[in-house]
C-alpha cells in the first residue's frame, strides 16, 4: 500500500500518533533493558568485571564460564532490542534461535555453579548461609528458562513476547542486585528480592499508560516471579531444604 492510499484510510494525524506510539515503545523497552544491563554490571563489577582493580580472589573455570554465558544473555537482549527498534525483525528472529541454545547453557552452568558455590561454603554478602541460600539460584534456574519457554512459543504475539523475556531476564538479575554495594543488602533476600522486583513496576505503569489495564504476561509473569520468590523464603531455612542441599552438594565437594 502506497503512502498516499495509507494517508487516504488513515488520517495523516493518526498516522504521527502511531509513529509516536512506536517510537515511545521502542525508547521504553530498550531504556529498560539498558538499565538492566547497567545493574547487571554494577552488581557483579567488583566480583568479576573489574575484579582485577578490586583485588578480588583469581576466578575458576567455572566462574569464568558461568560468567560469560550470562554476560551474553544480556548482550544478546541488548542487541535484540535494538534490532527491533531499527525494524531489523528477520536478523531479530534468526537470532533468536541462537537465544534457545544460550538458555540450555545458562540453566547447566548456572545449577552447577550454585551447587559449587554451596559446596565451597560461599554466599553474597548478606545472604543466609550456603544451604538456605541455594534455594535462590536454583529455584532462578526454573523461573528463567519457563519464562523464556513461554516467551518463544508466543514470539508471535509481541506483545506477550517482550514482557516475558524482559521479566525473566529481571528475574535472574536478583543476582546482580543482591551484590550491589546497599546498605539495604544487609536485609537479605527480601531486600534484594524487592529491588530486582521494583524493574517489573515500569512495566505495570507502561501497561496502564498505553492499554489501560495491566497486560496479562506481565500479570502472569510477575506473579510468577514473585510467588517463585515468595516460596523460596520459605522452604530454604526448613530442615527438608537443608538435607536435600547437603546431598546434593555432597557430589562437588
Amino acid at each position: 500500500m502506497s503512502q498516499a492510499t495509507l494517508e487516504e484510510v488513515v488520517p495523516a494525524p493518526q498516522l504521527r500518533v502511531a509513529a509516536v506510539s512506536r517510537r515511545s515503545e521502542r525508547i521504553f523497552w530498550s531504556g529498560l533493558c539498558w538499565a538492566i544491563a547497567a545493574v547487571v554490571f554494577a552488581g557483579f563489577s567488583r566480583t568479576y568485571f573489574l575484579a582485577n582493580y578490586f583485588n578480588g580472589p583469581p576466578l575458576s573455570l567455572l566462574v569464568h564460564a558461568h560468567g560469560l554465558v550470562f554476560t551474553s544473555w544480556i548482550v544478546l537482549l541488548l542487541v535484540q532490542t535494538t534490532l527491533v527498534a531499527s525494524n531489523q525483525t528477520k536478523v531479530h528472529r534468526k537470532l533468536g534461535m541462537v537465544a534457545i541454545g544460550l538458555v540450555v547453557l545458562m540453566v547447566v552452568l548456572g545449577t552447577t555453579a550454585a551447587i559449587k558455590m554451596a559446596a565451597l561454603g560461599r554466599s553474597p554478602p548478606g545472604a543466609p548461609p550456603p544451604l538456605v541460600f541455594l534455594t535462590i539460584p536454583l529455584f532462578e534456574m526454573v523461573t528463567f528458562p519457563t519464562l523464556i519457554g513461554l516467551g518463544l512459543y508466543y514470539r508471535k504475539r509481541t506483545d506477550y513476547h517482550k514482557r516475558l523475556i524482559v521479566i525473566a531476564t529481571i528475574a535472574i538479575s536478583s543476582a546482580a542486585v543482591a551484590r550491589l554495594p546497599l546498605s539495604i543488602m544487609r536485609f537479605g533476600p527480601p531486600a534484594f528480592f524487592g529491588v530486582t522486583d521494583a524493574f517489573m513496576i515500569p512495566i505495570v505503569v507502561y501497561d496502564f499508560a498505553t492499554r489501560g489495564k495491566i497486560h496479562p504476561a506481565t500479570l502472569g509473569g510477575g506473579l510468577f516471579v514473585i510467588g517463585s520468590q515468595i516460596l523460596r523464603l520459605i522452604i530454604g531455612g526448613t530442615a527438608a531444604w537443608e538435607a536435600f542441599a547437603r546431598w546434593l552438594t555432597s557430589f562437588a565437594a
